[in-house]
C-alpha cells in the first residue's frame, strides 16, 4: 500500500541528519560516500539495473533561490514550513480519489524533507554561470512554443520537444512535471538508460571509445562509459546535436522560454555513484565555453522504485498541435491586419522563416526581459 505523503514527510523530518548526509555546516557539500560495495552482474560489472524515477527531487530547483544565501542545505525550520504544503496536497489527492476526478494533483507528488537548496554544487551561490555574449546572441535566435508572443509559420518555429522528437540532452536526465521514469538495463559491454519521456541511451562500457567523425551528431550525442571504481560509472558525451534547450524550462529553477543554447563544443561528463542498494548519486559536469562563462556541476540523488510503471508517452495525440499552432497564429494575425494592427498581410504560402525574425514580438519580449 502506498504510504501517504504526510507520513512520508513526517518520517523524513524526523530522520537523523546523518541518514540524509546533512552536515552541521549548511554551507558545505560533503564528499560522495564510496564505501558501498554493490552486487555485480553475472559478467562482473557493478549492478545498477532497476527503475529510478526522478520524482524525489522534482521540486529541487537547478538555481538556488536567493533566500537560502550561500547554503547548500535548508534548516530544519524551513523544512517544517514545507510540511503544510504536503498536507494540503495530500488532502487534495484524497478528495480527487473520493470524487473520481483524479487530475493534475496526481501528476507528481510533492514531498517535504529535501534538505538541498539547489541542484548546482559547483559554486557557493548554487546558480548557473552567466552566458557569454555569443550565448546571449544564440539564445535570442532560438524558437519554441514556450516563448510568449512568438509568431508561428513553419515547423522551424518549434523546438525539438514541441515536435515530440526529444527533450534533448542533458535535459532528458532532469525531472519534468510528469513521466519522470528512468530504467537502467545492462548487458555485457553496455549500459542502457530508457527514459519514459522520449528516448533511450545506449552507452558502451567496455572500451568501445572510438570518436565519431567531425560533423556527425546525435540528440543524445556520442556517449562512452567506463567503470572508474567498484560503485561508479563515468560517462563522457560529446557530438551532441545543438538545437534543443540544455535544460527544459519545466524543470524547477531553470531560465524561461526553453532557449538555453548549445554549441558543438559541448562536453558532458556524468558520474553515476551507487552509494547504497537503493540510491544513486548522479553528478553532471557541463562544459561549453562558447555559451557559458564557466563550467558547472549538478548533483542529485536518485531513489530506486522498481514498482514504478512506465506508460506510453504519446506526446500529443495525432501529432496535430504544430499544425494547429501555425493555422491559429496565422488566423490571428490576419484578423489583426484586417483591424489595422499589422502593417503587412500574411503570406498564405509562407515557408520556413529565418531562425528568428528581429521584428517579431518574440524578439521584442526577450529584449525587454533582458533589460529588466
Amino acid at each position: 500500500m502506498r504510504r501517504t505523503l504526510a507520513a512520508l514527510a513526517a518520517t523524513m523530518l524526523t530522520a537523523p541528519a546523518f541518514a540524509q548526509g546533512v552536515p552541521d555546516d549548511l554551507t558545505t557539500m560533503p564528499d560522495i560516500p564510496d564505501d558501498y560495495q554493490p552486487s555485480t552482474t553475472s559478467w562482473g560489472d557493478p549492478d545498477f539495473r532497476g527503475t529510478w524515477p526522478l520524482n524525489d527531487f522534482a521540486e529541487l530547483p537547478v538555481n538556488r533561490p536567493p533566500q537560502y544565501g550561500d547554503r547548500f542545505w535548508k534548516t530544519e525550520a524551513e523544512i517544517a514550513q514545507e510540511q503544510g504544503r504536503v498536507e494540503q496536497l495530500e488532502e487534495a489527492y484524497e478528495s480527487e480519489d473520493e470524487e473520481g476526478t483524479i487530475g493534475l494533483g496526481h501528476w507528481i507528488e510533492y514531498q517535504a524533507g529535501s534538505r538541498r537548496t539547489s541542484m548546482i554544487v559547483s559554486s557557493q551561490e548554487g546558480r548557473l554561470p552567466a552566458f557569454t555574449q555569443e550565448g546571449i546572441n544564440r539564445s535570442s535566435l532560438m524558437r519554441a512554443s514556450w516563448i510568449g508572443g512568438q509568431t508561428f509559420d513553419w515547423v522551424t518555429d518549434f523546438d525539438s520537444w514541441d515536435r515530440c522528437v526529444t527533450r534533448g540532452f542533458p535535459a532528458s536526465m532532469f525531472p519534468f512535471r510528469y513521466n519522470n521514469g528512468v530504467r537502467i538495463f545492462q548487458s555485457p559491454g553496455y549500459v542502457v538508460i530508457a527514459l519514459e519521456m522520449l528516448g533511450t541511451r545506449v552507452i558502451p562500457v567496455a572500451g568501445q571509445d572510438e570518436e565519431w567523425p567531425d560533423g556527425l551528431q546525435g540528440w543524445f550525442g556520442n556517449s562512452r562509459g567506463r567503470w572508474v571504481d567498484h560503485n561508479t560509472l563515468e560517462v563522457v558525451t560529446d557530438h551532441i546535436q545543438p538545437g534543443a534547450s540544455t535544460f527544459n524550462m519545466a524543470t524547477r529553477g531553470v531560465p524561461p522560454n526553453n532557449t538555453i543554447p548549445m554549441s558543438d563544443r559541448t562536453v558532458v561528463t556524468e558520474r553515476f555513484h551507487l552509494i547504497g542498494p537503493d540510491t544513486i548519486t548522479y553528478e553532471m559536469h557541463y562544459s561549453d565555453p562558447v555559451i557559458w562563462q564557466d563550467d558547472f556541476t549538478t548533483r542529485v540523488n536518485w531513489s530506486r522504485d522498481d514498482d514504478y510503471e512506465f506508460y506510453e508517452y504519446a506526446c500529443h495525440e495525432g501529432n496535430v498541435q504544430v499544425r494547429n499552432y501555425i493555422t491559429a497564429n496565422r488566423a490571428q494575425r490576419e484578423q489583426e491586419y484586417a483591424r489595422g494592427q499589422m502593417v503587412e498581410p500574411i503570406d498564405p504560402d509562407a515557408g520556413p522563416p529565418p531562425a528568428m525574425d528581429p521584428a517579431s514580438r518574440g524578439a521584442q519580449n526577450r529584449n525587454t526581459e533582458e533589460t529588466e
